[in-house]
């Protein structure tokens, strides 16, 4: 794959759009996904639909939180589908990288969708902990085990990209925190079962709130990063300055900027100093390669500068 823009061919006037090669790997890759996210959807859907109303027969608010969060599951897909397919609309004049920061605002809605369900989740708990109600235990944690197969299913499904994009990460994170509610969910069932203390419920409710809010939280602060155009995570910006700074003719590297245009793409621009002249374009496409190759960057857009006029550097350079 790291080899795929190597070709001799290339002139500089397309350097920047080796990306392109880098991005068909992503452009097959939410076609993958459609199948996952309309599995997950399907599924999750119609659990949505059995468990609110066994939670509405029996009275019980962990099924009604469940039932609510997995509804949450089902728009916190179908948000992250949304953006993996937007990102495949192609540049266009007004929208010249096309719509792949889509995918970000995604995994970022993904995120709000969590908090907001937890809010909700949370308010109901602390209600039924004032005054308990009773609850058929047994019938409880046959809804919930349920929930724990079909959650676990749909977060397998997007198990494999949860590495590589935020997107699809928000997507994994959102069914693996409801296969943990279903579980919590579970054993709250048994509690009351055994015990007859309904505050157990409502108390099991709370502590997975809690387990999801540690993980969401995560979430959020790396795709508002991303929203920010952030240096990746994956990425790290000193050690790609010291690639660029090491090259041969390179004497000074300045406003060097990575950021990501989508939740898998990362773009870069930087400026060389070449006091020697400019090297021609076999140096820029050996670049452009080494950052593809040891980076994973894909657009580079690099300004190559000699140096007599423009040696006034800008103070950022020592970020």
């Amino acid at each position: 794959m790291a080899h795929a823009h190597h070709g001799p061919g290339h002139h500089h006037g397309h350097e920047h759009h080796h990306g392109h090669s880098h991005g068909h790997h992503h452009h097959a890759a939410p076609v993958r996904w459609d199948g996952a996210f309309a599995i997950g959807i399907t599924l999750n859907l119609g659990y949505v639909i059995a468990e609110a109303s066994a939670g509405l027969w029996t009275g019980s608010v962990a099924l009604l939180a469940d039932a609510g969060h997995n509804l949450s599951d089902v728009l916190g897909l179908a948000v992250a589908w949304a953006g993996a397919v937007l990102a495949r609309t192609p540049p266009s004049k007004r929208f010249t990288y096309g719509l792949k920061g889509s995918t970000i605002l995604a995994a970022l809605a993904n995120a709000v969708l969590l908090l907001v369900a937890l809010g909700v989740i949370a308010i109901e708990a602390a209600q039924r902990l004032t005054e308990p109600a009773s609850v058929p235990g047994l019938t409880v944690s046959a809804v919930a085990a349920v929930g724990i197969l079909i959650n676990g299913i749909t977060a397998w499904l997007f198990a494999r990209g949860r590495k590589g994009d935020v997107n699809i990460r928000g997507a994994y994170l959102h069914m693996l925190a409801d296969a943990a509610v279903s579980a919590g969910v579970v054993l709250a069932g048994l509690g009351i079962w055994l015990t007859g203390l309904g505050w157990i419920d409502p108390v099991v409710s709370l502590l997975i709130a809690a387990l999801i809010f540690w993980q969401t939280w995560a979430l959020l602060r790396e795709t508002v990063e991303m929203s920010l155009a952030a240096v990746p995570r994956a990425i790290d910006y000193d050690r790609v300055s010291d690639a660029l700074a090491s090259l041969p003719g390179v004497a000074h590297v300045h406003d060097l900027h990575i950021w990501p245009m989508s939740t898998t793409e990362p773009v870069l621009t930087a400026h060389l100093l070449m006091p020697q002249g400019h090297p021609g374009d076999g140096f820029l496409r050996q670049v452009q390669h080494m950052l593809h190759h040891d980076f994973g960057i894909g657009h580079a857009t690099l300004q190559v500068e000699t140096g007599r006029e423009n040696c006034v550097l800008e103070p950022a350079d020592a970020v």
